[in-house]
């Protein structure tokens, strides 16, 4: 078994306030004058005093939607991971020992609280690597103190300061969700069996106050008709598994202001493809096969965690889609839950057969007033958008526009995309009831075949088969699974 890092990592401990004194502090601070792209040492006697850095260029436009605020992107996160990976690194090198360092940050006196927000982001995530080894792991920040003096407010119970404080638990929300993400995402397979994936998930959330978790094993998915879960992970000699997941916060005496809704995240831990197999160059990635499922885990956590006033209903359907001689096949039908049928044109589209199961069943069970499901399922999407857009389809271009918005307000980008009704029929199969994998644009038409399944429901679907992974690091992103979608989920659902 792979040596592999405690699941969720720590993260730094952030702390907040009047700038602090001691022989262990490093300090970092803004300097308007600097160049935001490069820190300078300052050093006395041959050692370094502080670290120097320039202020964040103006906002940029990420995108067009609108002249909205929301889609400026304020450089902010990339430049507190570009801090947290520099300091990373003097602590790894220092002779006094990594715990005993406290990194304190001065942050500017005019410093608004969605730059704030942004920036512990990018120093959370940033500085998160995942790593399966024996060998100890360098020193990193584990404190880290955000220094905050403005004489114009004096008073700690003035609204600035409390802005500024709700910025900071946010933003260490919001990073932690996005970690945890990654580091399910990340885990080898080997490891990651659909088993190990649901009893991590149950421990990660089922001692929250007001969440109930249950995991379906393959026998009871084969007896309720899960056909879509029970057919992509057939040639598998590790059985699925789904994990159903409840907060309700009328359970624990809270009030259900805001109506229910449902996320569904695709679990594959492993896809090979199936029959219709994958090529050898780049299937070691599919690991991260599950960043869907591992998003809808993180936000549900945060938000339970959060004790948000809505019930909020998570199911992530568990495979792995291997090849044996019991996998499914192409020219297969499979009923799913529910009693609709699929003619199966491709193994490789498993994706969307785990997940019409799952959608079928929540809308079901508990009529939730919309669903949000999110996968990495087609490239198509990956094609159109590239590797750092994610796909938006839902009901209306204002459903579509919110969520985008949302999204870019904690520094992830979404594009809509249409779902144009001459499409129809072509989910429609001449010897089933849909078409797993219809013709036309791919992602389109894999989210109109998903949109069947959900008994009248509204249907908001997200494919992140571009975003989902970076070959690369920039801004806070770092190699293999991002975690991206969790952060978008947490900002829109809990508002």
């Amino acid at each position: 078994m792979a040596p592999i890092p405690k699941i969720p990592q720590a993260v730094p401990d952030i702390t907040f306030g009047a700038p602090v004194e001691g022989t262990e502090v490093l300090n970092v601070r803004f300097d308007a004058d600097r160049d935001h792209s490069r820190g300078v040492e300052i050093s006395a006697n041959g050692e370094p005093v502080e670290w120097v850095v320039g202020l964040p260029d103006a906002p940029r436009r990420a995108s067009d939607f609108s002249e909205h605020n929301d889609f400026l992107d304020d450089g902010w996160r990339a430049h507190g991971a570009q801090i947290v990976r520099h300091m990373n690194q003097v602590v790894a090198g220092h002779p006094v020992r990594a715990k005993r360092h406290l990194v304190q940050l001065h942050l500017p006196a005019n410093i608004k609280p969605r730059q704030l927000r942004s920036l512990i982001i990018g120093v959370i995530v940033g500085g998160h690597q995942f790593s399966t080894t024996n060998e100890k792991r360098p020193g990193a920040v584990r404190n880290l103190h955000l220094a905050w003096y403005n004489p114009a407010h004096r008073s700690i119970d003035n609204r600035t300061n409390l802005g500024l404080r709700r910025a900071v638990r946010d933003g260490v929300q919001l990073g932690k969700a996005t970690c945890l993400s990654r580091d399910l995402a990340n885990a080898p397979s080997n490891v990651k069996s659909p088993e190990w994936l649901a009893k991590r998930t149950k421990k990660l959330v089922g001692n929250i106050p007001g969440v109930k978790v249950k995991v379906r094993d393959a026998e009871w998915l084969r007896s309720k008709g899960f056909g879509g879960i029970i057919a992509v992970g057939s040639g598998s000699s590790r059985p699925p598994v789904m994990v159903e997941m409840v907060w309700d916060p009328e359970s624990i005496g809270l009030p259900q202001r805001r109506s229910s809704i449902a996320m569904v995240g695709k679990g594959v831990t492993f896809d090979t493809g199936g029959i219709s197999i994958k090529p050898a160059a780049g299937m070691d990635l599919m690991r991260t096969d599950m960043t869907g499922g591992a998003s809808v885990i993180a936000a549900f956590r945060a938000l339970a965690e959060g004790q948000v006033p809505r019930k909020v209903v998570a199911i992530v359907p568990m495979a792995e889609n291997m090849v044996s001689g019991d996998s499914y096949r192409p020219g297969d039908v499979v009923e799913h839950y529910g009693g609709i049928t699929s003619e199966v044109t491709n193994t490789d589209a498993e994706g969307r057969m785990v997940l019409a199961d799952a959608i079928s069943y929540v809308a079901k069970k508990y009529e939730p007033n919309a669903i949000i499901s999110i996968a990495t399922l087609t490239g198509a999407a990956k094609l159109a958008l590239g590797l750092r857009t994610g796909a938006v389809f839902a009901p209306t271009p204002q459903v579509a526009l919110k969520l985008a918005r949302r999204g870019a307000q904690v520094g992830e980008q979404w594009w809509p995309l249409p779902q144009p009704k001459y499409l129809e029929q072509a989910v429609d199969s001449k010897i089933a009831d849909v078409r797993q994998a219809p013709k036309g644009p791919g992602a389109t038409t894999a989210s109109m075949f998903l949109r069947r399944f959900t008994r009248g429901v509204d249907l908001i679907h997200l494919d992140i088969a571009g975003p989902g992974r970076a070959e690369q690091t920039y801004a806070e992103v770092s190699p293999v699974g991002t975690g991206f979608g969790a952060r978008t989920l947490v900002q829109w659902l809990a508002k």
